[in-house]
């Protein structure tokens, strides 16, 4: 349990580090219009990057850690710990996979950890729009 709560906290960091550097290299770096249709894109590609993240890392401490299992429909494998753990870090939860054991522990965290980043690049986007509109209004 302690190997994963380790994990857990080290890949909240990781992907908040990871989120925080796209955003901010984004607010440097362009400028306009760009700006708004590049900011979807990379947060997209971070958004897509983190669940990969913890899915490896449920991977490695499933098959080498001994911490628990991914039960599913299909023999446990690195993809079978990727795709539910985009369902979790977005909180669609198909429940078609879960985990078992202390790696529940993880998937949990993911959920949040999802959660809050998504809400951090909604409120990021939010406010380049509001900043675009409004020297769009002064011009």
């Amino acid at each position: 349990m302690l190997l994963v709560t380790a994990v857990a906290l080290l890949l909240v960091a990781l992907c908040t580090l990871i989120h925080y550097e796209t955003l901010n290299a984004l607010n440097m770096c362009l400028p306009g219009r760009r700006k708004l249709l590049v900011v979807l894109f990379v947060a997209f590609l971070a958004h897509s990057i983190e669940p990969v993240l913890y899915g490896i890392s449920q991977f490695l401490l499933v098959q080498y850690a001994d911490v628990g299992t991914i039960a599913g429909p299909t023999k446990f494998s690195l993809m079978a710990c990727i795709s539910p753990s985009a369902e979790t870090y977005t909180s669609l939860g198909y429940g078609d996979f879960t985990p078992e054991g202390p790696i529940r522990m993880l998937a949990g965290i993911e959920a949040l950890n999802g959660l809050l980043l998504i809400a951090w690049t909604a409120s990021f986007t939010y406010l380049e729009m509001e900043r675009y509109w409004k020297a769009g209004a002064a011009r």
